[in-house]
């Protein structure tokens, strides 16, 4: 019995420690979100658009234009009340690959709208843009593009 709890604390220890079960739930997320017509395909893709941005040393963000940022901000405010929770907030930066675990945000007591959660979605893609390549939307796009491969 000692020997089972040990290998599977073992199990939990190595999940943990490369941070599996976050990367199965994002990888998850995302395909739920975009619901792809070859989801295995998709799923690799994502892996190595991962492994650029790790190379790379650069967060790896889906770039999304409104109507996909309008869509998961509507999935996450299912009642309809015209906003989500900050713990929604947050948790939809990081599946995105804008917000770290260890990042602090300001939660105001308010729920966020969908306005600052798009304007908020679009300025930290800038930003990684302009890490990457330059400033400009054609800059943006082509370091888009260069880390995902197209």
């Amino acid at each position: 019995m000692e020997a089972r709890s040990s290998r599977e604390l073992q199990a939990r220890n190595y999940l943990e420690k490369h941070r599996i079960m976050d990367l199965l739930t994002y990888l998850t997320s995302a395909l739920l979100f975009f619901r792809p017509e070859r989801p295995r395909e998709y799923l690799i893709s994502i892996l190595e658009r991962l492994r650029i941005a790790r190379l790379s040393g650069v967060a790896l963000p889906f770039f999304m234009d409104n109507s996909n940022i309008a869509s998961m901000f509507e999935m996450l405010d299912s009642s309809n009340k015209g906003s989500i929770s900050f713990v929604q907030y947050k948790e939809a930066l990081k599946t995105l690959g804008l917000c770290t675990a260890e990042e602090v945000l300001k939660d105001d007591g308010h729920g966020v709208t969908f306005d600052k959660f798009r304007n908020e979605v679009n300025k930290r893609t800038q930003e990684i843009c302009e890490k990457t390549k330059g400033k400009d939307s054609e800059s943006c796009q082509s370091a888009a593009e260069q880390l995902l491969l197209h």
